[in-house]
């Protein structure tokens, strides 16, 4: 360790990224990337942006965007808020809405980063068992908390939560902020959106990373009561007033207004996951019911750590966490229709 980091610095344990491999062939199933490639209208959108724009701030605000999600929502402008990436959307709503006194609640299972986020920030905080079944249990959120985190659906496991017990838990806990992850909503969930007008306490979180195939430009949002977006901006504007450039405004933008490819995007990816799915069952794994882009599975007769290693040594990389209750199972994202085959052929060989 340096001599020079801070205590907090030393304290830390980073969040691990799912493996890049670089200059390799590989079958690459391990972070949830879109197989298919965003809009062509994205494409056309990157090329129109002049070098007089590229020499210009963009803007801080981006007013067009913001427009556009709000329609798309039925939301004013000032209910969107827009990141460089749903992470760091993320982590301004630890500094702005999720530091108080009493612990911050999130799933016992759910997306590492939160501890990572709550560590930095000096939050306490409390991991919420599941049921047995890796349901989330919104009655288990019953002690005193300073705000409640939930994705939906639930990473790594793929469970999704119904939109009635999310209404229920808003309901049951008025004085706490509520915020839903929703990375993976687009490939079988319903948003929570739809609940903001009748709650002052939610924020909903997306990415355009998974479903709108920009996993590469970095694009987060936020949607929520006007109250909660101007925290957000408070700790955007005291960090970074330009957290989207001018390509990523204009890229988003186009790929809003695309929606059929949107939408055909998200049902092949959800067609073969279903299909893989049920191969997967018939080689013996048992495979959670998933509503995003990538299925947790087990094999009752493999070490799931030994499936890892000879999928990898065979050119086939999926995820896998070595931490309690998950360490038999194996986050496989959802590739094109050809490279799930071959993981199914090579996982069969493994077999």
């Amino acid at each position: 360790m340096s001599r020079y980091w801070s205590d907090l610095a030393r304290q830390l344990t980073p969040y691990v990224p799912g493996e890049q491999p670089q200059g390799t062939r590989l079958v690459k199933l391990n972070t949830n990337e879109n197989p298919y490639g965003p809009s062509p209208a994205v494409l056309d959108a990157i090329a129109s942006i002049s070098p007089d724009e590229l020499k210009r701030y963009p803007d801080p605000d981006s007013s067009a965007l913001r427009e556009a999600f709000a329609d798309r929502e039925g939301l004013g402008s000032d209910q969107v808020f827009l990141g460089n990436g749903s992470d760091e959307v993320l982590a301004h709503t630890f500094q702005a809405l999720l530091k108080h006194d009493k612990p911050l609640l999130f799933p016992e299972i759910s997306y590492s980063f939160y501890p990572v986020w709550s560590e930095l920030y000096q939050i306490a905080y409390e991991r919420v068992p599941l049921r047995g079944d890796f349901t989330i249990d919104v009655d288990a959120y019953s002690m005193a908390n300073s705000g409640i985190l939930i994705p939906n659906p639930n990473a790594p496991t793929g469970v999704l939560l119904a939109k009635a017990d999310i209404a229920r838990l808003l309901e049951t806990h008025p004085d706490s902020v509520v915020v839903i992850d929703e990375a993976y909503i687009d490939f079988g969930g319903e948003s929570a959106t739809a609940l903001i007008s009748d709650h002052d306490n939610l924020l909903v979180v997306q990415t355009f990373s998974k479903s709108r195939s920009l996993a590469g430009m970095r694009v987060g949002v936020a949607f929520g009561p006007a109250e909660l977006i101007e925290g957000l901006v408070r700790v955007k504007d005291s960090f970074n007033s330009y957290p989207m450039d001018i390509v990523a405004q204009r890229a988003t933008l186009a790929s809003l207004q695309d929606e059929a490819w949107f939408q055909n995007c998200c049902q092949k990816v959800i067609a073969t996951r279903e299909r893989t799915s049920h191969e997967l069952s018939l080689l013996g794994f048992e495979v959670l019911p998933s509503s995003a882009n990538f299925v947790f599975a087990r094999h009752p007769g493999r070490d799931a750590a030994e499936i890892f290693a000879e999928l990898r040594q065979r050119g086939v990389i999926v995820r896998y966490f070595d931490k309690p209750l998950i360490s038999q199972y194996l986050r496989i994202s959802i590739g094109t229709d050809a490279e799930m085959d071959e993981l199914l052929s090579v996982l069969e060989d493994v077999l």
